[in-house]
């Protein structure tokens, strides 16, 4: 299939699942995050906080299955296939944290392309922390940054959405797609 795939990206709370879950209403291929999929299925093994008691272990857990959307988006019988977060979300966090990885997840980055990059900013008036997102808003802006930064380096132009409705917004990237 020769479709676009469109990654949004932001740090935690910035409405990324809102416009992705919006986009999905409005009949278009998407995929959800997975971070918390992943989460939870650690929670049921008995671990309460993957990403804080094995950084690593997460981070490949999150690397297979964005790697596998990827794959999937790339079959999909669409124009436009919209993924909440990309690969280098993953480096994104562990440069983070400090944490070092294998050249698996660089390369990872390179080998899986994303056409377009919309990038959300930090929004403190609808950031809401939960019980799998445990950053505080601080937080979201130093992500928001190592978002920035890592995309950047991988040679992605990201686009910025503006803080605005979620239709505003749906509309904003749309727009930009079909410039």
């Amino acid at each position: 299939m020769n479709n676009k795939i469109v990654v949004i990206i932001g740090g935690p709370g910035s409405g990324k699942s809102t416009i992705i879950e919006y986009l999905t209403q409005k009949g278009y291929s998407c995929y959800p995050e997975i971070s918390r999929q992943v989460t939870l299925e650690a929670r049921e093994q008995g671990i309460d906080q993957l990403f804080l008691e094995q950084p690593l272990l997460f981070s490949e857990l999150l690397l297979k299955g964005r790697i596998n959307q990827y794959q999937a988006a790339k079959h999909e019988d669409s124009k436009f296939v919209f993924i909440d977060r990309g690969i280098p979300d993953v480096i994104a966090y562990m440069d983070l944290i400090g944490d070092s990885y294998p050249e698996m997840f660089t390369n990872a980055c390179d080998e899986h392309r994303y056409d377009h990059i919309f990038l959300l900013p930090p929004w403190e008036e609808i950031y809401v922390s939960d019980s799998e997102r445990y950053e505080s808003y601080e937080q979201a802006v130093q992500i928001h940054e190592h978002l920035t930064k890592t995309y950047s380096g991988f040679g992605y132009n990201l686009i910025e959405v503006p803080k605005d409705t979620v239709e505003a917004r749906v509309d904003f990237i749309l727009s930009h797609l079909e410039k």
